[in-house]
């Protein structure tokens, strides 16, 4: 390891989450302000043309499956930091989860928010990928099949860093 905590010959940033022996590490954040912070993260479900007709027609045989998977991704995002290891636990000011049947899809975007001294992106992701799985299990009757895809942070701000959106 080098001074930096990298492994390797060449000198470089730190990685934050490895201490100088390479051993994971939560960050210390307590000196971090607190700042109002904001997350955004979407994915997809594809589905059957049976699975969305399902859906559209409330027809689901487990019941309300969008319904369902809205509750699931709120409870998904207060719980990220029991599913990822290194993750802080935060106060979550604000979780809201849409979701939208589409064509061949439901696309479900979460909208995290906080004030803290990091960020609420993995509660977004995690938000999005846990209504994604209770989606899918509702609607496995009727399409084994589905695929969760596209789950990925759309835009963030607060902190350090400031704002950033996907290109």
């Amino acid at each position: 390891m080098s001074e930096s905590g990298q492994a390797g010959t060449e000198p470089g940033p730190a990685l934050t989450h490895l201490d100088r022996a390479g051993h994971a590490r939560m960050v210390d954040v307590s000196g971090k302000d607190v700042t109002a912070r904001e997350a955004r993260a979407s994915g997809r479900v594809l589905l059957s043309a049976e699975a969305i007709a399902a859906l559209r027609a409330g027809t689901v045989p487990k019941g309300d499956a969008l319904a369902v998977a809205r509750i699931a991704g709120i409870q998904g995002a207060k719980r990220t930091p029991d599913l990822v290891p290194l993750c802080h636990p935060i106060a979550l000011h604000s979780v809201a989860v849409e979701l939208e049947v589409q064509d061949d899809s439901v696309a479900i975007s979460a909208v995290t928010r906080t004030a803290d001294r990091t960020g609420v992106e993995m509660e977004a992701l995690t938000s999005v990928t846990v209504a994604a799985l209770a989606l899918i299990d509702m609607i496995k009757a009727v399409d084994p099949a589905a695929v969760i895809t596209d789950v990925r942070v759309e835009e963030k701000t607060g902190g350090k860093t400031g704002s950033w959106r996907r290109p």
